[in-house]
């Protein structure tokens, strides 16, 4: 496990280019599964986890070929069923989180899927129900091998029906979606997700030649065809790290431009972060972030404190929290952060007490921040990345501290933001890495 020794304590200034969106990147490459044809990815970023979900369809079969340092070609001739029966797939696959997304489309095209109990962040619990309900209602048969913890899903043939959905599961949703493209008949689904991941998905989809209707709303159509071409696919920027480098920005005092950020596909996360008081320009596409020494916490009309909650899209994504929370302890006022979604992602919010900040855990998905308003500086302190989100939300701390802090167990962060230390050490940042 690798280490981040960081330097505090300086404003950064610069221009910074968000990388492509991981959670787009894991359905986006799942689905080259669904044609034997050639798909064409670029804007892929390189991160842990999605290498590891590219060195896994390679694993499986499918000719990769690295065309540039973030465009990638796709080809799933053949699709070798026996390495998914290896011991090797079983450990492959369960420390990857998004492999969850290889079973629907396996299933469009073979009948078949097989899986491991997915790993990733320990946020608390991330239930697979809403991805094989979904698949049963398409006519799959589902087992569950209790025993060393692994899942099947087959179809003779699999038909077009009418499901809603028991949550909107982003990446239910998309799995769904990618078996159905194949079904016989007519596939509606509502409640489904709507986020742009999977609007990017359902996009690229129908470029390969699906029929699917009502992209980017929560009834999806889905018109079953017999086949599949190869397409050309850009993925989005990242809006966590977008969201993280606004954050950053309040945080450290900086001056920091934004490049490519797409905005229309960001919703409601500037105006977010314009409740917790913090300036940005929009500049052409590039969000403009000008230093500022304070920024004051929105009430509701009523006076009353303010709650920043995660909800389905077009809500607030629940990855950005982590970064909301710790921003606020600098801030002028108070906030209620609302995690609904995961239970065990706030935990992290002992490390920045111990840091200096005024915080009320009040249950595993409450926090109450009473910032400092800049006038208490955090302590620099040594401390664990629990997961992705909260690694970058300890190191934006981190960098806002006067003097020295160490983060263990860096990997985590390595699996969502690509080169995240050069890349604001460019702005100003003294970040090294330690074994």
């Amino acid at each position: 496990m690798g280490t981040f020794v960081v330097k505090g304590g300086r404003p950064l200034k610069g221009e910074i280019t968000p990388q492509g969106a991981k959670n787009e990147a894991l359905q986006v490459i799942s689905a080259v599964l669904l044609t034997p044809q050639k798909v064409t990815i670029s804007n892929i970023p390189n991160i842990l986890d999605v290498m590891k979900l590219i060195q896994l369809l390679s694993k499986m079969g499918v000719a990769v070929a690295k065309v540039d340092e973030s465009t990638y070609t796709f080809e799933a001739k053949n699709v070798n069923f026996d390495y998914l029966k290896t011991d090797d797939y079983r450990k492959d696959a369960s420390s990857l989180r998004g492999s969850i997304m290889v079973v629907g489309p396996l299933l469009a095209r073979y009948g078949k899927g097989f899986i491991p109990r997915p790993g990733g962040d320990k946020i608390g619990r991330r239930r697979l129900d809403t991805h094989f309900i979904g698949f049963e209602k398409l006519g799959a048969k589902f087992n569950f091998d209790a025993n060393d913890s692994f899942f099947t899903v087959e179809a003779n043939e699999l038909r077009g029906t009418y499901m809603l959905l028991d949550e909107a599961s982003v990446t239910g949703t998309a799995n769904i979606v990618m078996a159905a493209t194949m079904a016989k008949g007519t596939t509606t689904i509502y409640n489904a997700a709507c986020e742009p991941y999977v609007q990017q998905l359902c996009k690229m989809l129908n470029r390969m030649g699906a029929k699917i209707s009502g992209v980017g709303s929560n009834l999806l159509t889905i018109e079953g065809v017999e086949e599949l071409g190869g397409t050309e696919h850009r993925l989005l920027p990242d809006m966590i790290e977008i969201g993280s480098f606004i954050g950053l920005a309040a945080m450290t005092h900086s001056e920091i431009t934004i490049k490519d950020v797409s905005y229309p596909d960001l919703g409601i996360i500037p105006d977010s972060f314009r409740r917790l008081g913090i300036k940005m320009e929009l500049r052409g596409d590039d969000i403009y972030i000008p230093a500022q020494d304070h920024y004051e916490i929105d009430t509701f009309i009523d006076g009353s404190i303010l709650t920043i909650a995660d909800a389905p899209w077009p809500g607030l994504t629940p990855d950005l929290l982590s970064i909301f929370l710790v921003v606020a302890t600098q801030a002028n006022g108070s906030v209620l952060i609302h995690q609904k979604m995961f239970e065990s992602r706030l935990f992290f919010v002992d490390k920045l007490i111990d840091m200096g900040a005024q915080i009320i855990l009040c249950d595993p998905h409450r926090a109450t921040v009473i910032g400092h308003d800049n006038k208490i500086k955090l302590r620099p302190t040594v401390m664990s990345s629990p997961d992705i989100r909260a690694g970058v939300a300890l190191l934006i701390a981190a960098l806002s501290a006067d003097g020295t802090s160490v983060i263990h167990n860096i990997d985590q962060i390595d699996r969502g933001y690509q080169n995240i230390d050069l890349r604001l050490n460019a702005l100003g940042a003294n970040i090294s890495r330690g074994l």
